[in-house]
């Protein structure tokens, strides 16, 4: 059987690449992840869960159950970010699982453990104590002097690190409850950061830096840098403190990032360590060592965790070559803020050879790690002094700005693409209603003027050119701002512009999951969501073997188009040979095919929509509508009924499925519409769709609930809680109108339709003449929507029955494509 681990990973960057370090096609690795990291993990992921946080060890311990329900019992579980080192340690000794535990992760993680076993070992370490309480401190300030440091016995990255210079400043400072805290005397000296590989017999591959600036100056608004040094007196005295150091700790194979105090003359260095940690550094050094020096340290920390013998790498000489160096540039406003510039400095004399910096109107969410610093270079030169010289100079030449987000203030939101008059105005008015509303279409608004604060017309609408676009709407508001879209043919784009923006929406990765109909097959199989038997095809012969396994009857459809365009279904081989090309050549504006088709058991029974609302991985259903459908074989939707469901038996196996699957795909946020059938075997996912549902199915959610979804939509993208609150259980229905032939529109009147009580509203969708086919010559080939309210199904079909008949259509038959 394959091996089974679990990855706990937290970076949005690649920092490490799992897929070089283990086949995942011959093992099982699942991933628990946050939002942020899903889209840098490799595809071939068995599963993944993901977590609000990767600290919150209660979640992270579900989703552990959660994956071992699925594969089994992990035979390995690996965790690279020191944050997660813990909770790793924790799980194997409860799982029982080989690999570093509590106890010999102490003296890595306890800061006190620490100084204890280097200060026994003959280590230099600066005088530590315990920090319980402001009388413990101000014995210690006694005895060794002011200023001292605070610092959280487990922390990380500077965090929570207070300089204290006086008892005035200890009287203060408040102690925060629950989280236990060290001192040590502040000490001015220079500060080295020694990174690389402890083989078990000495040191492997390493390179010691010297920071310019420090990791607590960092936390108080200056830049940070690093750069690698080349002095060989110095690096002899360090090599040897090194290896000293790091054997005094642990007897075995680690990778190690080790901070040192320098002070004394040059020809007589003083060493002391500041801490050390059993990972790989942090900040630009796994990205500098693979770049510059050829070794991966997160490949040689992956190793280890997993039983493997460490990469030959991690045994190189770096004792010359190029030398490296890094630059990390705070943000110069509080966050959440929005970029006003960020000028790159690629391609500069003195410049890094790869950096990451924001692009104006990004906003940047208050994230902890210094991945998420406001700016990161990496500088490569023949010196420490020519790598100094490029820092510094980047340093000077770096024009960075963030205006602050101010959350009072009114906010915008940027609604991508626009969808026809008839079936979205009524959202274009309830956004307005919500929020400032900017829209980016490729045309000149025209009807849409009355409902908009701003727009951009964009005759591409590529990602670049709407990241440029939404970009520029929101650095015109100082409050919050969102972007979001219901065209179908644009998800994946806005998701993208969103991540790039740093705006709420469901990730790229969710958004590809949801859109290709194969992907989201094979992720709720893999997630033991209720099965559907599906095959991948290429062409008509492959499809007919592949439905003789699945068992007819089939339903084949394109993996990527829209509104039931080319889904047909076969009841034996032979319709199917003859069916076969509307779905292999069936087209959508807009949308470019996916290779191949999805061939899938056709589900028996009535089918339904879900409209969901996701909010921090939290998912809520708020509407269902009872599908109506027609023009068999061809899935065309003529109508749809919202209606009280909560009271059906398959209400809880509907919230269970539909959970799951937004749980399979990654959908972590937005308004979500589902389509489900229910089988007699239970619900079963037809798709999940990561937007706003079409056919007026949000307005008949608005007139039997009270609740707006598009409403709901817009506050998602603002990052504001929605109103969910139903306040009235009625039911909405729309029906479609068709012609009854292929046929040229001549004339339409709805007047005497409307006025019957209880329609709603009645929505013209042809005007005179517009050529309309029949499915599957046409799409969506509608006359008119009535859509009707009432206390009940029958009440609503009554209304519309009237409503329908009071319709004065003229048309013409289309002959031979041409009218008669």
């Amino acid at each position: 059987m394959p091996t089974h681990l679990i990855v706990i990973h937290r970076w949005s960057d690649r920092y490490a690449d799992y897929a070089a370090y283990i086949d995942h096609r011959t093992h099982l690795v699942s991933y628990i992840t946050t939002p942020q990291g899903a889209g840098s993990l490799p595809d071939e992921a068995a599963a993944v869960r993901t977590v609000a946080g990767t600290e919150d060890a209660k979640e992270v311990r579900a989703a552990a159950e959660a994956l071992i329900e699925q594969f089994g019992k992990p035979t390995r579980i690996v965790a690279l970010h020191e944050v997660d080192l813990d909770i790793a340690a924790e799980l194997r000794e409860e799982l029982d699982v080989p690999g570093e535990q509590l106890t010999a992760l102490a003296p890595f993680r306890d800061k006190l453990v620490m100084a204890e076993r280097l200060t026994g070992a003959g280590i230099p370490v600066p005088a530590t104590a315990p920090a319980a309480d402001h009388e413990s401190v101000r014995a210690f300030a006694a005895a060794h002097g002011w200023p001292v440091l605070l610092k959280p016995v487990r922390g990380t990255a500077s965090a929570g690190v207070v300089r204290i210079g006086s008892q005035a400043e200890l009287d203060a400072h408040t102690f925060v409850p629950d989280v236990p805290m060290l001192v040590q005397p502040y000490l001015p000296h220079a500060i080295l950061h020694v990174d690389g590989v402890a083989t078990g017999n000495g040191l492997g591959a390493w390179r010691a830096s010297r920071y310019l600036s420090n990791c607590l100056a960092f936390t108080e608004g200056a830049p940070l840098g690093s750069v690698e040094l080349d002095d060989p007196e110095l690096l002899a005295a360090v090599g040897e403190f090194t290896a000293r150091a790091t054997s005094a700790l642990s007897d075995r194979p680690w990778v190690f990032h080790l901070e040192l105090f320098l002070s004394g003359p040059a020809h007589a260095p003083r060493l002391q360590v500041l801490e050390v940690g059993a990972r790989p550094g942090g900040a630009e050094v796994p990205f500098l060592w693979q770049e510059v020096h050829g070794t991966d340290l997160m490949a040689c920390a992956f190793a280890l965790q997993c039983g493997m013998p460490l990469p030959a790498s991690a045994h190189a000489d770096l004792a010359t070559g190029e030398r490296g160096g890094w630059l990390l540039i705070p943000t110069p406003a509080s966050r959440p803020c929005r970029v006003v510039s960020a000028n790159s400095q690629l391609g500069k004399d003195q410049g890094p050879y790869t950096e990451r910096i924001p692009i104006v109107g990004q906003t940047l969410a208050d994230l902890p790690g210094y991945e998420h610093s406001g700016a990161r270079f990496r500088f490569r030169a023949g010196s420490t002094a020519e790598v100094e010289a490029a820092i510094r100079a980047t340093v000077g030449d770096f024009r960075f700005r963030c205006a602050p987000v101010d959350p009072a203030a009114p906010g915008q939101v940027v609604i991508v693409g626009n969808g026809g008059r008839p079936y979205r105005e009524y959202a274009f008015e309830a956004a307005a209603e919500r929020a400032a509303v900017a829209l980016i279409t490729d045309t000149e608004p025209t009807w849409q003027r009355r409902y908009l604060a701003g727009h951009r017309t964009k005759a591409a609408m590529d990602v670049d050119s709407l990241t440029r676009a939404v970009a520029e709407c929101v650095t015109e508001t100082p409050g919050r701002a969102g972007v979001f879209t219901w065209n179908e043919n644009l998800v994946e784009s806005t998701a993208e512009v969103a991540r790039r923006l740093g705006l709420p929406h469901m990730s790229p990765a969710a958004a590809r999951n949801c859109r290709d109909k194969l992907a989201t097959r094979r992720l709720l199989a893999t997630a033991g969501v209720p099965a559907v038997r599906f095959a991948h095809v290429q062409d008509r012969q492959q499809a007919l073997r592949e439905a003789a396994a699945v068992g007819y009857p089939v339903v084949v459809k394109p993996r990527s188009l829209a509104g039931s365009v080319g889904v047909v279904i076969a009841h034996d081989a032979a319709e199917l040979g003859a069916v076969y090309h509307h779905a292999s050549e069936a087209v959508f504006p807009g949308i470019a095919p996916l290779d191949g088709l999805v061939l899938e058991e056709f589900l028996d029974g009535p089918e339904i929509s879900v409209d969901s609302v996701v909010r921090d991985g939290e998912v809520r259903l708020v509407n269902v509508a009872r599908k109506r459908l027609g023009f068999e074989p061809f899935f065309e939707e003529i109508g749809h009924l919202v209606s009280p469901w909560r009271h059906e038996t398959w209400a809880d196996d509907l919230t269970d499925l539909v959970v799951e699957a937004h749980r399979a795909l990654g959908v972590r946020v937005g308004v979500t519409h589902a389509e489900v059938r229910l089988t007699a075997a239970g619900p079963r996912l037809v798709e999940l769709n990561g937007r706003l549902g079409g056919d007026f199915i949000p307005q008949l959610g608005r007139l039997a609930t009270g609740v707006d979804l598009t409403a709901a939509a817009v506050d998602l993208a603002l990052g504001v809680e929605p109103d969910l609150r139903s306040t009235r259980n009625i039911c909405a229905e729309v029906r479609f109108l068709y012609p009854p032939e292929d046929s040229v529109v001549r004339a339409l009147d709805v007047s005497a339709a409307a006025q019957v009580p209880g329609v709603s509203s009645v929505v013209p969708l042809a005007e005179p003449g517009r050529r309309l086919l029949l499915p599957p010559r046409g799409v969506v080939p509608r006359l008119a929507a009535v859509v009707a309210t009432g206390g009940t199904p029958q009440e609503c079909r009554n209304v519309l029955d009237l409503a329908a008949s009071l319709v004065h259509v003229e048309t013409e038959a289309i002959v031979e494509g041409k009218a008669a």
